[in-house]
């Protein structure tokens, strides 16, 4: 019988350009040009090729540096077709020089790309060759690159893999171990499929493995349609519903900070909407006011909290404070009955900050000096600040990427009973323009949904301005790029005394650990591997 064609036989040029190819592919996975919606079955795909790629770099007499070259090149086209928007916030809003916006891109996609080039020369220098033992160390390594991307140099995990799975058979994982747990059985499963071979009907350890695949996912599903179940009990039911209006006042970039255009517009559209208002909980995005208190024509913030103190309303309110000498902080102010003036007012500063837009990281301010970016240099606020309690439910900002960190949301879980009812994100995602940008950061607060089973409201300044209920479905949306008020609802989920069901698995281990015991399940299978990988020679099958 001939032998099926293999990529191990493909030049290495090739090769690379199949890695680029596929890395690509799990870029438009993220979020298909045109509809904005994940593929799940794409990213799997592109797996695959990855996974078919380095098995063949198994058999070279250089299986780490053929590992690592073909890993960096797939990961760097991965991430720059994931975050190549950053040349517009750069060079279109920044005034960088477009030749320097595209390295700086491009050197990020590929310091970031190291990660995964070092994991997969590491794959296949210590793979064994067993279908079950490669699968799970294939997924290993990707969850340790994943993980060191989100977490090092203060984390960048933009357009992690398991994102491409928020609409698919894997979403369900998302309650017991988050995004990257997602990722990596991705991961495994491409592998599993790339390794089968007819022969494995014949093998024991190949079906162990793969019924035991199909028990943990059964076991997944099942244990979501409980909680699924549960969540409509009105026990779970965080008090009554409260009604909503999310403001998006699609203010232009290039004009929100300039005094005798965009500034002025804000300033005005935002109080008028505000004044006008009659849902219970009004939420405008991340500096919706663009100016500090202090440079705000008088009573302008008073006139705010003054109107909504006598009446049964609250707003949450995007707005950056502090001075010279307290520092200043991305901020949202929280104010209704009982808080008669700003002073009085609940605040949330933002802690997760942007490198280069938020503050600036050491030895690189000559990089920031060539930008023209406003509120460059902000201080970080506290780790699991106090959500804003209103109508019965604990409302929890967070502002723009914040809600990329599920192990920073997830310390406000530390206690069930004092858990967020409702996520709430601020954003202003207009300094990416009209991109995938938009696409993905929805996505990314559709897993947060997902991981915490609580309902996702977003504010933002150009979209996607939504709510997204415990489920991680989108109920309610604005268009993007237009200047209205998105109204409904949301039902905050909560606990109850009794039964006691008040978080998802994840919430309950990573307000404890964060996501160490990720971190620590990879290193283990690593290292294992390694160790009775040692001295035996790679091979394939």
């Amino acid at each position: 019988m001939a032998q099926r064609p293999t990529v191990a036989g493909l030049p290495l040029a090739w090769q690379c350009l199949l890695a680029l190819g596929a890395g690509l592919a799990q870029a438009a996975s993220l979020a298909w040009p045109g509809s904005g919606q994940p593929l799940w079955w794409l990213q799997i795909g592109a797996m695959m090729v990855l996974a078919a790629l380095v098995q063949a770099a198994r058999q070279h007499g250089a299986p780490f540096r053929r590992g690592a070259l073909l890993g960096g090149v797939f990961a760097t086209a991965w991430l720059l077709g994931t975050f190549w928007w950053l040349f517009i916030s750069m060079h279109t809003y920044g005034g960088l020089a477009a030749g320097l916006a595209v390295a700086s891109v491009l050197g990020l996609a590929a310091f970031l790309a190291s990660y995964y080039a070092i994991g997969l020369g590491v794959f296949c220098r210590y793979a064994h060759g067993g279908i079950g033992f490669d699968a799970i160390f294939f997924g290993a390594i990707w969850l340790l690159a994943e993980l060191a991307r989100g977490t090092l140099w203060t984390g960048f995990p933009w357009g992690a893999a398991g994102y491409a799975h928020v609409d698919g058979p894997l979403a369900v994982l998302a309650r017991s171990v988050g995004v990257f747990g997602i990722g990596a059985v991705a991961a495994a499963l491409a592998m599993l499929l790339v390794r089968w071979r007819p022969a494995h009907l014949r093998s024991a350890r190949a079906w162990a493995v793969t019924l035991g695949l199909v028990a943990l996912w059964g076991a997944a599903v099942a244990q979501r349609h409980c909680a699924v179940e549960l969540c409509h009990t009105p026990a779970t039911r965080a008090a009554a519903p409260v009604t909503l209006e999310l403001l998006q006042g699609n203010i232009p970039q290039d004009e929100k900070f300039q005094p005798g255009s965009g500034l002025p517009l804000a300033l005005k559209w935002y109080a008028d909407t505000l004044r006008d208002a009659t849902a219970e909980l009004v939420v405008a995005p991340e500096t919706a006011v663009p100016l500090l208190p202090q440079q705000l024509m008088p009573g302008y913030l008073e006139g705010i909290a003054s109107h909504f103190a006598p009446t049964s309303r609250a707003v949450l309110l995007g707005i950056p404070m502090g001075d010279e000498v307290q520092g200043y902080t991305n901020s949202v102010l929280g104010m209704g009955a009982g808080m008669g003036d700003a002073a009085s007012a609940y605040r949330y500063d933002k802690h997760h900050l942007v490198p280069f837009g938020e503050f600036i990281p050491p030895f690189f301010r000559w990089f920031t000096a060539m930008m023209n970016i406003p509120l460059g240099d902000f201080d970080r606020g506290a780790l699991g600040q106090p959500s804003f309690v209103w109508k019965g439910q604990r409302i929890a900002p967070n502002i723009c990427y914040e809600d990329l960190f599920g192990d920073e949301i997830g310390a406000r879980f530390m206690e069930p009973a004092d858990a967020p009812t409702v996520l709430v994100n601020f954003s202003n995602i207009g300094w990416f323009g009209d991109s995938l940008a938009i696409d993905q950061h929805l996505h990314i607060s559709r897993m947060r949904a997902l991981e915490f089973e609580r309902p996702m409201v977003r504010a933002t300044n150009t979209g996607a301005t939504a709510i997204i209920d415990h489920r991680g479905v989108v109920t309610h949306a604005l268009p993007r790029h237009t200047r209205g008020v998105l109204r409904g609802e949301v039902h905050g989920r909560g606990m109850d005394a009794a039964s006691g069901w008040a978080i998802t698995p994840y919430a309950w281990w990573v307000s404890r650990w964060g996501h160490a015991p990720l971190w620590l399940a990879a290193l283990i299978v690593v290292a294992a591997t390694a160790l009775m990988g040692r001295g035996r020679a790679p091979r394939g099958g």
